[in-house]
């Protein structure tokens, strides 16, 4: 089945896996997943995440992070969609409620947070935001 936006494929099935207190969730991988992936460990919305090799395609097994039974995501937002792209300038980059949530974006350096976007200077598309 083909996927118009995996992006919004990937961020609602981990809102749909915390709704129904899954542990872990898989995603079909993809550069871009594995980026979205790496910064939400680093930034501790998951516990880890890792590649499971497949024969029709490799998948992402998104290990979820709770603490006493609160889901460490409380809402995961896409901002960017294929009908309508967001971009930001440095200045412009969005503080999710007030820092204590993440935007994700795409810049010419990759895929990086909006606060690193900012220290590094730079701009992109707004892929979505996570808190």
């Amino acid at each position: 089945m083909t996927v118009t936006d995996p992006i919004a494929d990937m961020l609602t099935r981990i809102r749909n896996a915390i709704m129904a207190d899954h542990d872990c969730v898989l995603v079909p991988s993809s550069k871009i997943k594995l980026s979205i992936s790496k910064i939400l460990e680093e930034e501790g919305f998951i516990d880890r995440y890792e590649v499971l090799k497949g024969k029709p395609q490799p998948m992402i097994k998104i290990h979820l992070k709770y603490t006493d039974d609160q889901p460490a995501i409380l809402g995961l937002e896409r901002a960017s969609k294929p009908g309508l792209r967001l971009y930001a300038e440095r200045r412009e980059v969005p503080r999710v409620y007030g820092g204590l949530g993440i935007a994700i974006l795409s810049t010419s350096k990759g895929i990086m947070t909006g606060q690193e976007a900012w220290r590094q200077h730079l701009g992109g598309e707004i892929l979505c935001y996570v808190w």
